[in-house]
């Protein structure tokens, strides 16, 4: 297999990466349940495997893909790191992700533009809640893909909503 599908609109998530008064940004990112149903769908759920091994204190995962004409295992590896909520599981998983990377299993995610959304938009109305969580502000609002558009494995189109269902970020790359 040398060459994945493109992820859908509903497959990929957003994680708010800095947030203030003024502006939130946030990053695009898939979980592992993606990977393990795009490699089911194109590989088949018998012609791949996945296996974990600890290297200096690193979760490695390695994804293993039959390759039927040489008649063997072909393996992809990476790291991960350790989430804030279940370190361990955290690790694996992010290592399983990354060794999707390397397949090219959403390798687009990494062409996504910066997204910037400003606290209100043109005309005076916010798109995002500010919160008090202590002496902090926070905002609980969530964000979703509306649209992608990606060709040749780069993202050329992209629309974002929040929880209401307002668009707050729209992106076409020129000349595409």
């Amino acid at each position: 297999m040398d060459k994945f599908r493109d992820l859908k609109a509903n497959e990929i998530d957003c994680r708010i990466s800095t947030f203030n008064e003024n502006y939130l940004t946030l990053l695009l990112y898939k979980d592992a349940r993606v990977d393990q149903n795009i490699l089911d769908e194109q590989i088949g759920a018998e012609n791949w495997q996945r296996e974990h091994k600890e290297l200096k204190n690193n979760i490695y995962c390695g994804i293993s893909i039959w390759n039927e004409k040489n008649k063997h295992w072909v393996t992809k590896w990476d790291c991960g790191k350790e989430s804030f909520t279940e370190a361990e599981k955290g690790e694996a998983s992010d290592s399983f992700k990354r060794a999707g990377f390397n397949w090219g299993i959403g390798r687009e995610l990494y062409t996504a533009p910066a997204i910037y959304i400003p606290f209100k938009d043109k005309e005076g109305k916010e798109n995002y809640e500010i919160k008090q969580k202590g002496n902090k502000k926070t905002t609980y609002t969530k964000f979703y893909i509306e649209k992608i558009q990606i060709i040749d494995k780069e993202i050329t189109g992209l629309a974002i909503k929040n929880d209401k269902g307002k668009r707050v970020f729209v992106y076409k790359k020129e000349g595409k």
